[in-house]
């Protein structure tokens, strides 16, 4: 069963600690929290430092799914989409066998570049820019310059170096190491959900577009699930869903959800969205009018709207900035009424991100005052509960209230 509310027992350590986050530190005061307790949100230390940030990379994100592309994106025969992740870079390629795999885009040689650009087109092999060493689209080794100088080259062990991949609902996932579940496995609570909306069918929409965030990538991934600011923060989507939202948490993925309401809004562009977006006749009933929102472990997010289907991902650059990475797709449809609420609906999200900018901003600032540790988190809060549970699972660090040997 999805959480929706956790047990909403206080015990006594837990307000000693809430007294001591708003109170100068003092010397018999808790120095951490205990690793499955998640009433108190993440320390402010780690939104920042950069030691932590090296402890994400390698305990959280080598081994996390990560999306590159849809299989649409690559719809003959040699194209291929490029991914860029703390410092490896991924080509996914369509082989002459109509299949896709993903491959290091670094050539076996001396590790040049191969494909340049986040997409492109190769004419039936891949070729080193530098040495000319050559490459099939399935990634075997199949030309050497000067190959006479290489007497103890052994070809079969030089084609590039295949990535763990997995391609759900069409989407093209991969990660650096193994371990953990497959992305069917951590979306199969609504899988179900999902499978209504025929995503393997998909078709992109524009491009992938990037944009740069001030703030560390939790940051990010902490608002997307934050249900409580919506009424508050987010008129736009308030005068849609009135009271309607609604979040629930599954061990590995996140769920939000709004339902449009018939009360006309004042905005032009929402008031027409209401009205123009057309009846899709694939959906059931109850998701004509549904916004759902999903959120993969850990930076990977689907927007589904009954016009189009938008995949998020919350990039870290550093301890302090954050690339958000994402495109629009689509099932063709070549009605007025579906273009408009296109564009329309592009219209409403684009103040949503908008204001979702100058939240996390303020946000991430405010993780710098010495006032601050860590702070109590709702029992309706159950997404940002199970973030933190995870984070601190996985890495004991984020349970000190403060780093360690650290100055007060």
């Amino acid at each position: 069963m999805p959480t929706v509310s956790p047990c909403s027992d206080v015990r006594a350590s837990e307000v000693e600690f809430m007294i001591s986050s708003v109170q100068p530190a003092r010397s018999d005061s808790p120095s951490q929290i205990d690793s499955v307790d998640d009433a108190f949100s993440l320390p402010a230390w780690i939104y920042s430092d950069p030691d932590f940030f090296e402890l994400e990379k390698q305990t959280i994100f080598r081994g996390s799914w990560q999306l590159v592309c849809h299989q649409s994106d690559l719809p003959n025969t040699g194209d291929y989409h490029t991914f860029d992740f703390l410092g490896e870079s991924v080509i996914s390629v369509r082989g002459l066998d109509g299949q896709v795999r993903s491959f290091h885009n670094v050539c076996r040689h001396r590790a040049s570049r191969l494909l340049d650009g986040p997409k492109g087109h190769c004419p039936g092999r891949i070729t080193c820019p530098y040495h000319a060493w050559t490459y099939s689209l399935e990634g075997k080794l199949v030309g050497v310059p000067h190959r006479e100088t290489f007497p103890a080259l052994d070809v079969a062990k030089h084609g590039l170096a295949p990535l763990e991949q997995e391609i759900f609902m069409g989407f093209i996932f991969v990660r650096f190491e193994p371990g953990g579940p497959s992305v069917h496995e951590m979306a199969k609570p609504y899988a179900h959900e999902m499978a209504a909306y025929r995503m393997e069918e998909l078709v992109p929409q524009g491009r992938v577009t990037l944009r740069p965030r001030s703030v560390n990538w939790k940051n990010v991934a902490d608002n997307y699930s934050d249900g409580l600011h919506i009424n508050v923060a987010h008129p736009g989507l308030t005068r849609l869903f009135g009271k309607s939202y609604g979040i629930e948490a599954q061990e590995w993925i996140d769920k939000m959800w709004g339902t449009l309401r018939e009360t006309p809004s004042k905005r032009w562009s929402e008031r027409l969205y209401q009205t123009l977006l057309p009846k899709v006749d694939s959906l059931p009933p109850e998701r004509q009018r549904l916004w759902t929102y999903f959120k993969l472990w850990p930076n990977v997010a689907f927007d589904i709207y009954p016009d189009q289907i938008d995949f998020m991902q919350f990039l870290p650059i550093s301890p302090t900035e954050t690339m958000i990475r994402e495109i629009a797709y689509v099932h063709p449809d070549t009605r007025r009424e579906m273009r408009a609420a296109r564009y329309l609906n592009w219209r409403i999200n684009r103040r949503v991100n908008i204001e979702d900018k100058a939240l996390i901003e303020r946000v991430q600032s405010g993780m710098r005052s010495s006032s601050y540790t860590a702070g109590p988190l709702s029992t309706e809060e159950v997404c940002l509960r199970s973030f933190t549970r995870r984070m601190r699972q996985l890495i004991p660090e984020a349970r000190q209230l403060r780093k360690a040997n650290a100055p007060r």
